[in-house]
C-alpha cells in the first residue's frame, strides 16, 4: 500500500514552504510526496522550479527521509525532472491527452522503477499504454474539487488488470478510504497546510496532515483486510 501526497503548487509559490510540507508529509505517513514540472512555471508564475530549486526540493526529500517524485506535465517539465534522476514518475491525465508521445517516453525510460498514470481525462475502455508492469493506472476524476456526483463511474473493484489505484480530488477521505476497501494498492492524495488558501484551487480539496494521517492509519488497516490483489 503506497500514499503519495501531492503538494503540487500548494506551496503557494513559496519555495521556503515547500520544506514544511514535506516535512509534515512524512510525519503524516506518507511515503511519497509529488511535484508538477511544467505547468504554470515561465519566469514570474507561480511553478517557476529552476533545476536549482528542483535539485533543492530532492536533496530535501532525501534528508526528511521521503521519495520524491514529478509529473512532467509538458516536455520541459521532463526535461527537468530527468536531471533529478529519480526512482518513480507520474503521468497527468492531461498529459495523456496532450502529449501522447511523451508520455510513452516516460514509459519506456528504464531509470524508472513504476510509473504511475491518472486517466481522468481518457474516455476509452482500451488503456493508453497498454499494460506493463511497471505502469500502474489510477482512477481519477478530474475535476477540482470533484463531489460524491461525480463519482457515477467510481469502480467496484480496483486491480492489477486496469485501476490499480486512486487519485482523489474529493473533499475530506472517505473516498480514497472507499478506494482502499475495494483493492486500491496506491492512493494519490493533494496535501496542504492551509485548505482556506485561495492561491491554488487544489488547497480545498486537499488533506491537512491530520487528516492525511487519519486517511494512513485506516487505510493500511483496511488494507491489510481486503488483501493483496497483486
Amino acid at each position: 500500500m503506497k500514499f503519495i501526497a501531492e503538494i503540487g503548487m500548494n506551496y503557494d509559490g513559496n519555495f521556503d514552504l515547500i520544506y514544511e510540507l514535506v516535512r509534515k508529509a512524512k510525519f503524516s505517513g506518507a511515503e511519497i510526496v509529488k511535484f508538477q514540472f511544467g505547468w504554470r512555471d515561465k519566469p514570474g508564475e507561480i511553478n517557476c522550479i529552476t533545476e536549482k530549486v528542483a535539485k533543492d526540493i530532492k536533496s530535501w526529500c532525501d534528508y526528511i527521509g521521503i521519495e520524491m517524485m514529478v509529473s512532467p506535465i509538458t516536455p520541459n517539465g521532463y526535461k527537468l525532472a530527468k536531471k533529478l534522476n529519480l526512482k518513480k514518475c507520474k503521468i497527468a491525465s492531461r498529459t495523456v491527452i496532450e502529449y501522447p508521445k511523451l508520455c510513452k517516453e516516460i514509459i519506456n525510460n528504464k531509470a524508472y522503477e513504476e510509473v504511475f498514470c491518472s486517466l481522468g481525462f481518457w474516455r476509452k475502455k482500451k488503456l493508453p499504454f497498454g499494460k506493463l508492469k511497471k505502469l500502474k493506472y489510477l482512477y481519477c476524476v478530474s475535476k477540482y474539487p470533484t463531489y460524491p456526483k461525480d463519482l457515477k463511474s467510481f469502480p467496484k473493484k480496483f486491480n492489477r488488470d486496469y485501476f490499480y489505484g486512486y487519485s482523489d480530488h474529493t473533499h475530506g477521505i472517505s473516498a480514497a478510504l472507499l478506494a482502499i476497501s475495494r483493492g486500491a494498492k496506491v492512493i494519490e492524495k493533494h496535501f496542504t497546510l492551509n485548505k482556506t488558501s485561495r492561491v491554488i484551487r487544489d488547497h480545498v480539496l486537499s488533506a491537512t496532515p491530520d487528516e492525511f494521517k487519519t486517511l494512513v492509519d485506516i487505510g493500511k488497516e483496511l488494507s491489510s483486510l481486503v488483501g493483496d490483489n497483486d
